[in-house]
């Protein structure tokens, strides 16, 4: 058993209840916070995250970058988080902002979409340290030029057409860590694995999903 930072003992030899698919040991992995991470959960969930082996999280989520969630998420997820901060909803000044108080709250990355426009990223580039990751969904002019205004790593999230962007940017950039989203089976994680990318973000079941399943176990045992 070992004490974590918030005081709960755990004990870190016991099974994951939401095991990654173990096909992604087969990443090379991406350094993080003197971590090697070769997957990452797709959740602000903290139930989930709290209950799932990946070795880091990637928390993006729909809205304005909140700092309270952000204190949340690092204090509770026990490893690397990679924060959203900002892409379409949030640009400019504010978004560069948001990723240096990320930072200082301890966020071991900070991502921004598709969507950010090519100066801010130049902006988060010059004013933060820690990864800036930016999320891209083609291998196009758009991408290229985000890459080259200095971002570390990029993430990709093109669906069915991931392994195919994947490959296109890793010869391009064949030193550029790639994050990039697995698909839902093994076979569909190593394609992409095979393309190029570095590390695999993968999206959980949700919270209700899991309980939906424990619930019909259990009104099967009446």
């Amino acid at each position: 058993m070992i004490e974590r930072a918030d005081g709960i003992l755990s004990d870190i030899n016991a099974p994951a209840e939401l095991p990654v698919p173990s096909v992604i040991q087969q990443a090379p992995g991406i350094m993080f916070q003197g971590r090697l991470v070769k997957s990452l959960v797709f959740s602000t969930d903290l139930a989930i995250i709290c209950h799932c082996d990946a070795d880091a999280v990637l928390a993006v989520y729909p809205f304005m970058c909140q700092p309270a969630i952000t204190q949340a998420l690092v204090a509770a997820s026990q490893r690397p988080v990679i924060n959203g901060v900002g892409g379409s909803i949030t640009q400019g000044e504010r978004c560069v902002t948001l990723a240096l108080h990320s930072e200082m709250q301890g966020v071991a990355g900070v991502v921004v979409n598709a969507g950010i426009p090519v100066d801010t990223v130049h902006d988060l580039a010059a004013h933060v340290n820690v990864p800036v990751v930016v999320t891209v969904y083609r291998a196009d002019d758009q991408a290229r030029a985000q890459i080259e205004a200095g971002v570390d790593m990029v993430n990709v999230a093109a669906g069915r057409r991931t392994a195919a962007v994947v490959a296109q940017l890793h010869e391009q950039y064949p030193h550029l860590p790639i994050i990039a989203t697995g698909g839902p089976t093994d076979a569909s994680i190593l394609e992409t694995l095979q393309a190029g990318a570095s590390a695999i973000s993968w999206t959980p079941p949700t919270a209700q999903e899991l309980e939906r399943k424990v619930m019909e176990r259990v009104r099967g045992a009446e």
